[in-house]
């Protein structure tokens, strides 16, 4: 690659346009281009997507027809990780360092996890070699502040087509001291370039420090309704919770998972309203370790019967009764279409101060709670157990709805 990069005028019989990485169910790259694939042309084998009648790869909107470089390298995901552990990343930044021609790069996943990011100015020039129209799904797990993700934002609204966006950890750094004006002009950059992605399905925020009553401003400024919101483990103000079912991109939800979110002396009205907007197309919602006691389950039962396609529901690691859990499933069960649900062994099933697990009256509980359910639509009840925190034991219900679950 690197003999290629520095012949900046090509031979004109010279055909190689790709050179792709990728690697799939029906054949590999290395069977292709020896010529062990008959059935395919080598030139078949090179493209990662459509083609224009130059014979160049082409995405969306665009093709690589005009590019200068010699070569355009395909594979499925640019890992932002240690470099030492990455061989094609460490041939990127090694070829910026010494001021050298970079391969146009196309994939469609860009990973960045590095605890410390790369210097921004190795970074632009990777960045800038990405078909960024490409990108269809981008994951943030290292410890961004939001002055470094609003860096990065002109470059995630150029991924026209990016359907996934997770982001883990981003803090508000030093703006923690900033006054409250700076702060909303820094999350309306932001949002600005959030409301170009117009392809968005996905959006998952983990212990996000960034938000704080600002989430409704962020999620607001999207164009088009998700498919799935993940909100987990993450400080969020009241007012954070409450605005959630005023946003229009949350009304087509499939997937919920406010697993975490929802700690002690938070009003769990909210969900209630939440659950109602989603109510006709929500199949997957996770409230666990949310916090959520008898009364405040008993106010969401009515929303919860109102979700006929919903099939998962999680509430592990909320201290609910046994006899709450048994209204629950007598509300919910000839309303919905559960497959799997995930309940949270009662607290009474604990004993001592260190909560030590009282198997009997687990077994108790169980039996109280198979007299609940349907017979016919029962595929099986299980316990889960993890000996380091009663957060995680769950009774788990596979149910049959007339197919093997």
């Amino acid at each position: 690659l690197d003999v290629l990069l520095a012949r900046r005028a090509t031979p004109q019989r010279w055909k190689l346009k790709v050179l792709d990485l990728q690697v799939n169910a029906d054949r590999t790259f290395w069977d292709v281009w020896l010529g062990t694939h008959a059935d395919e042309t080598s030139s078949e084998a090179t493209q990662p997507g459509t083609q224009t009648q130059n014979g160049h790869p082409a995405r969306p909107g665009e093709t690589f027809a005009s590019l200068a470089a010699p070569v355009a390298v395909v594979f499925p995901n640019l890992c932002f990780q240690k470099t030492d552990q990455d061989e094609l990343l460490n041939f990127l930044t090694e070829r910026v360092t010494q001021g050298k021609d970079l391969p146009h790069l196309c994939c469609t996943k860009l990973e960045f996890g590095r605890p410390v990011p790369h210097h921004p100015i190795v970074m632009e020039r990777i960045l800038k070699m990405v078909q960024l129209d490409a990108v269809q799904e981008v994951e943030v797990t290292c410890k961004w502040d939001l002055d470094y993700l609003n860096w990065f934002a002109p470059y995630l609204a150029q991924m026209g087509h990016l359907q996934s966006l997770r982001l883990s950890g981003i803090r508000l750094g030093c703006r923690w001291f900033s006054s409250k004006d700076e702060v909303d002009e820094q999350l309306a950059r932001l949002t600005s370039q959030l409301s170009r992605l117009r392809s968005l399905q996905h959006l998952i925020l983990r212990g996000i420090t960034f938000c704080h009553d600002h989430l409704y401003k962020l999620l607001r400024g999207l164009p088009t309704p998700l498919v799935s919101l993940g909100i987990v483990d993450g400080l969020l103000y009241f007012s954070d919770l409450t605005h959630l079912s005023l946003c229009p991109c949350l009304h087509q939800l499939r997937f919920l998972d406010l697993h975490g979110v929802c700690k002690v002396g938070l009003d769990h009205s909210f969900l209630h309203l939440l659950i109602e907007s989603t109510s006709a197309t929500l199949t997957h919602l996770d409230l666990g370790d949310c916090n959520i006691k008898d009364r405040d389950l008993k106010a969401l039962q009515l929303a919860l019967g109102h979700c006929s396609q919903l099939r998962t529901l999680l509430l592990c690691g909320n201290p609910i009764s046994t006899v709450a859990l048994q209204g629950l499933l007598h509300h919910t069960f000839p309303l919905c279409k559960l497959s799997l649900v995930e309940l949270p062994v009662p607290p009474h099933c604990y004993v001592g101060p260190a909560h030590f697990l009282h198997l009997n009256r687990l077994v108790r509980a169980m039996d109280q709670l198979r007299l609940t359910l349907p017979v016919h639509k029962v595929h099986s009840l299980n316990f889960a157990h993890s000996p380091d925190s009663r957060a995680y034991d769950a009774i788990l219900l596979h149910l049959d709805n007339g197919r093997t679950s």
